[in-house]
């Protein structure tokens, strides 16, 4: 295989395109532009065609598909049908001021969709199982994050039971750093940041290390907290965090919690799932009687102002 074709990943096509954008010529980054906000269109255009289109010279549209690490414009187009073939990200920054709600929401869940698909074809599954372990062997458990990261976080104290030992998800940063600091072997941190770079999160990280803690780390991709995790795990989403709220990361965040509390639950044996079923069936019933009481209380509360009764 040729290194261009190599280089041609589908789902890494768009991201690439979106990457090198910047740094084109005025007249490449036409093309550029004619790809990203109709693709399906530009499949259906030869060289010359896109050229007329965007009107520039085929040379150019040449130089285009070389920036992108593509020897031709065959080889190129053979990359970007696989990527409508596999479902190309709707960027949120492909919606346009005059999209009716209809379009954004069809954008906005492709966009989700795709990058929730991204993140599971990138996830390293070994790293997964790795963590699993580290939380199977955790005496307690406690998970830092700010902001979207730290609804994740928030998510992950939700799953305790699961887990089956004490967790700890505090929302203010003091409180974090504290509960950091008065860990030891034994206690296993989750640092979650998509960055990976947020610096209150690496101090409470390395806070909560240097009391022996393990550290498992879950950012966006490389970056100083995988770097220094025992375990690092890397959900790559299509998120532009310096301009967007990172939406679509906190949603790949809350999938990974699942998978990791679900596969901790199950491999602690058949005693912790069937406490859980209990627990489930007990939560249950105290669902309808506590609906029950509440449709009482108001009941009663009618009849008593009814009857004149304080």
């Amino acid at each position: 295989m040729r290194p261009a074709m190599v280089a041609a990943a589908p789902l890494a096509l768009m991201e690439r395109l979106s990457t090198i954008e910047g740094r084109l010529r005025p007249s490449e980054r036409k093309v550029a532009e004619l790809v990203l906000r109709d693709p399906a269109a530009t499949m259906g255009m030869g060289m010359a065609g896109l050229a007329a289109t965007v009107g520039v010279s085929e040379p150019t549209v040449m130089r285009f598909c070389n920036a992108l690490g593509f020897d031709g414009f065959q080889t190129f187009k053979f990359a970007l049908a696989q990527a409508l073939a596999i479902g190309i990200p709707v960027t949120h920054s492909a919606i346009q001021l005059d999209d009716t709600v209809e379009a954004m929401a069809m954008k906005i869940f492709d966009h989700t969709v795709s990058s929730l698909d991204r993140a599971r074809r990138a996830l390293d599954t070994r790293a997964v199982a790795s963590a699993v372990d580290v939380l199977l062997d955790a005496r307690d458990l406690l998970f830092v994050g700010l902001g979207a990261s730290g609804i994740i976080a928030q998510d992950a104290l939700q799953q305790a039971v699961l887990f089956g030992v004490p967790c700890a998800a505090p929302i203010d940063l003091h409180q974090q750093f504290m509960t950091a600091s008065m860990s030891g072997p034994g206690t296993v941190i989750v640092a979650i940041s998509n960055t990976g770079r947020s610096t209150s999160v690496l101090d409470i990280a390395a806070q909560g290390k240097h009391r022996g803690a393990t550290l498992i780390g879950i950012a966006g991709g490389p970056s100083p907290l995988i770097d220094h995790a025992d375990v690092g795990l890397i959900l790559r989403t299509f998120e532009d965090t310096d301009v967007y709220t990172p939406t679509v990361s906190r949603l790949a965040g809350l999938v990974l919690i699942d998978v990791l509390a679900t596969a901790v639950a199950v491999q602690r044996g058949r005693d912790h799932l069937e406490r859980l079923g209990e627990m489930k069936q007990a939560l249950s019933s105290f669902r309808g009687s506590a609906a029950r009481d509440r449709r009482r209380t108001r009941s009663a509360a009618r009849d008593g102002h009814g009857s004149g009764r304080p």
